[in-house]
């Protein structure tokens, strides 16, 4: 373990903090789906949303399938991580921009997946990332791991080439607003037996 760094297992309160790095993670993507419950008057905000998604006690990808990540006792990353199960196959996308997802994570039904996986910006380049993957990894006990990434995401891309997964397929992403930069989704996966 890296020296001023401790990993441990999210709790209830950590919410707010964990929906700040899932949206970290994705690039603001998150708190793009997000938006959709401020537009109907569900909340006042988007980050609103995302905490009350991240303190959800029932479903996967909330607190209690995280791992915090702390820098001398200052909350640094997050790592997010559930089983993909059959009731994926028959899910149907909310929206369009969710299609594209949802079509690789039925490729790997079965795997151990990590939705989000983020670190502050002031807190990079100290091998965090590196040590939430591997704790997934040692968590994922002998069982595929699987993850998605955008295709231009050159630092993530290499961090899991590192580590041993591999490019499974792509699909192309559904553009967010008229001049987003166009990406492809990146299905990686890594076979732990």
């Amino acid at each position: 373990m890296v020296v001023g760094l401790s990993l441990r297992p999210a709790e209830r309160r950590d919410a707010a903090e964990i929906a700040i790095l899932v949206d970290i993670a994705s690039h603001g993507f998150a708190t793009w789906l997000w938006y959709g419950a401020v537009a109907s008057g569900e909340v006042d905000t988007a980050m609103e949303r995302g905490r009350a998604k991240m303190r959800d006690d029932v479903g996967p990808g909330a607190w209690k399938d995280a791992t915090l990540a702390e820098w001398d006792g200052e909350v640094a990353g997050v790592s997010i991580r559930y089983d993909l199960g059959e009731s994926i196959r028959h899910m149907v996308a909310p929206h369009p921009v969710i299609a594209p997802l949802l079509e690789l994570q039925r490729g790997v039904i079965g795997s151990r997946f990590i939705d989000s996986l983020g670190v502050y910006r002031h807190h990079r380049g100290k091998g965090i990332g590196r040590a939430l993957l591997a704790n997934e990894l040692q968590m994922a006990k002998g069982r595929r791991i699987s993850l998605i990434t955008e295709s231009h995401n050159e630092t993530a891309l290499a961090l899991y080439a590192a580590s041993g997964f591999t490019e499974m397929a792509r699909r192309s992403a559904v553009p967010l607003f008229k001049d987003s930069k166009r990406h492809d989704w990146v299905l990686l996966t890594r076979d732990m037996t």
